[in-house]
This record gives C-alpha cells, sequence and structure tokens, in this order.
C-alpha cells in the first residue's frame, strides 16, 4: 500500500499555557510505503526521495513486513523551501512526525547530507532512534583534510564557501554541479538524474545547508549515539588522491568515539551506492536490519 503524506502542520512547541504556537513550515514531505516495522530515509543534498526507489522496492516490499517512510527535504528536488535552518527545522519535524504517526524507534537511513541529519537525531533524540544506517556520511566534512581544524576555522571555511557560491552566475553554478556530481555515480542515466534534482532545488537552500555541513563537527557527540550504528561508505572516487586504507582510516577516525559502530567501504561504488553497487548495499542494511 502506497500513500503521500504532505507534513503540513506539527507541532513546533507548548506554551506554559498548554496551547501550541503556530505550526512551523513543513520541513519535508513524506511517502510511505508498505505496512510493518518503519524505516525512515533520508535523502542527500538536493536529492529527491527517489533516490531510495529500488531501495524501497527490496525493504519494503510485499510480505517484507516493514514501512518506509521516505523524506524529501523542503527547498531540494522541486519541493518548496522554507525560511530559516532546513536541517534544524527537520530534525525537530522528524520528531515530531514520529511521535504523531506513533513510529516509536525506528531505524533511519541517510545518505549523505540526510546521514548528518540521521546521526543528530540519534544525538538529540535518541529515544525516537532505533538502529542507525549511514550511507556515506561523516560527522565533521569539514575537517577532511584537517582533522585537528576548529570551529572557529570551520565556521571560516563554511562562509567563504557560501559567498563563493553566492557570487557563481546561473550558468557558472550550473557548471560546477555537473562536475561535481559527474564524480559521483557511474553511470551517465544516473547522473543526469542527480542532476535534475539539484536544478529543481532552490539555489539558497542548498547553499545555506552545504554551510551547515561544512561548518559542523559532531566527532565528539557522536558519543551520545545509543543507537546501533553501521555506516556504508566508498572511497573508488578518490583513488587519485589517496589509497583505500587511507580513506578507510579517516571513516575510522571520524566515528572513533561513536560506541560499537561497524564501517563497511564499498567496493567499486561511487557517492550515489544505492545506484553503483545496490546489492551490496541492500544485502548490508537487511543483515542489520534482521
Amino acid at each position: 500500500m502506497k500513500r503521500t503524506l504532505q507534513t503540513l502542520i506539527l507541532l513546533t512547541s507548548v506554551l506554559l499555557a498548554g496551547a501550541s504556537q503556530a505550526a512551523a513550515p513543513a520541513a519535508f514531505t513524506v511517502e510511505v510505503t508498505g505496512q510493518g516495522r518503519p524505516l525512515i530515509l533520508i535523502p542527500g543534498l538536493a536529492s529527491s526521495g527517489e533516490v531510495w526507489q529500488g531501495t524501497v522496492a527490496r525493504l519494503c516490499g510485499p510480505k517484507t513486513g516493514r514501512a518506509c517512510h521516505v523524506l524529501t527535504l523542503a527547498g531540494f528536488a522541486g519541493v518548496a523551501p522554507i525560511e530559516g535552518d532546513l536541517l534544524a527545522q527537520a530534525e525537530q519535524q522528524l520528531a515530531a512526525y514520529i511521535s504523531t504517526q506513533k513510529l516509536g524507534r525506528p531505524a533511519i537511513i541517510g545518505h549523505s547530507l540526510g546521514g548528518f541529519l540521521a546521526l543528530k537525531m540519534a544525538i538529540d533524540h535518541p529515544a525516537q532512534t532505533g538502529k542507525l544506517l549511514i550511507v556515506d556520511s561523516l560527522p565533521a566534512l569539514g575537517a577532511v583534510q584537517m582533522p585537528s581544524i576548529t570551529p572557529e576555522q570551520l565556521q571560516a571555511m563554511s562562509s567563504q564557501m557560501q559567498s563563493a557560491m553566492r557570487a557563481q552566475d546561473a550558468a557558472s553554478s550550473s557548471a560546477s554541479q555537473r562536475r561535481a556530481v559527474a564524480g559521483m555515480a557511474s553511470a551517465p542515466a544516473d547522473v543526469e538524474r542527480i542532476i535534475g534534482w539539484g536544478q529543481r532545488s532552490d539555489r539558497e537552500t542548498v547553499i545555506r545547508a552545504m554551510g551547515t555541513l561544512m561548518a559542523s563537527d559532531l566527532r565528539q557527540d557522536v558519543a551520545k549515539v545509543q543507537s546501533p550504528t553501521l555506516v556504508l561508505g566508498t572511497w573508488i572516487a578518490y583513488k587519485d588522491y589517496a589509497p583505500r586504507a587511507a580513506i578507510e582510516a579517516t571513516f575510522q577516525q571520524q566515528y572513533a568515539q561513536l560506541p560499537g559502530v561497524k564501517i563497511a567501504l564499498a567496493d567499486t561504488a561511487r557517492h550515489f551506492i544505492m545506484y553503483d553497487q545496490p546489492d551490496w548495499m541492500y544485502a548490508r542494511i537487511e543483515q542489520f536490519l534482521d
């Protein structure tokens, strides 16, 4: 069974007198497929929930006993943007969605920026986060080249990056996007699909979300995660810059404080593992969930 739920009204807070404030604008849409144990799937920067289509068919098809709740964040892939900090609002509204839908502690699967949001949920809302599966995402993306970077340096780097992105004209921005995405998936059709989502995304939302990601450092905060966690990473796209062992070491170092974390790197997949090595990814997800 498939239905689409628009997150139009979510409780933001409760006043001392017990009355609710005006509902916040929706930070995401949700599409639900299947029935049974709930899974929440969050796509990455400027991506549509459609990226999980094959994953949903495998994990939440008939007789699987699972229900996939697939998000698309506001401002991405044609969904209307909202004002303010998208990731902070998405986190709070997702916690509210889990409560109102009585999902208990659903497993959360997040890709890239969605993996960062999944980590934030596990850190800030442990009672509402079940098993955690992170697909090619790090707690501190901005610290990859300089592990000892300070919060002030991260913020400065993020601000500089955002200013440079805003200074680009439309043609330059489109060319930059194409160059970036070209290395994220192997099949040309997949690359074009991802580019299409980016073209339908709100540019300012993408810039601000990327800025938040680059300025954040969760390497110590992940020690608060109580959920069993599996991290699936990639390395092949960076083979000209670093050997597999070095990239695997980066994942191990960034997740060092997360209790009991399991990390596996795909052999041939680029960033969009669900397109490049789907069977490898599905097998590890199913083993982890079951």
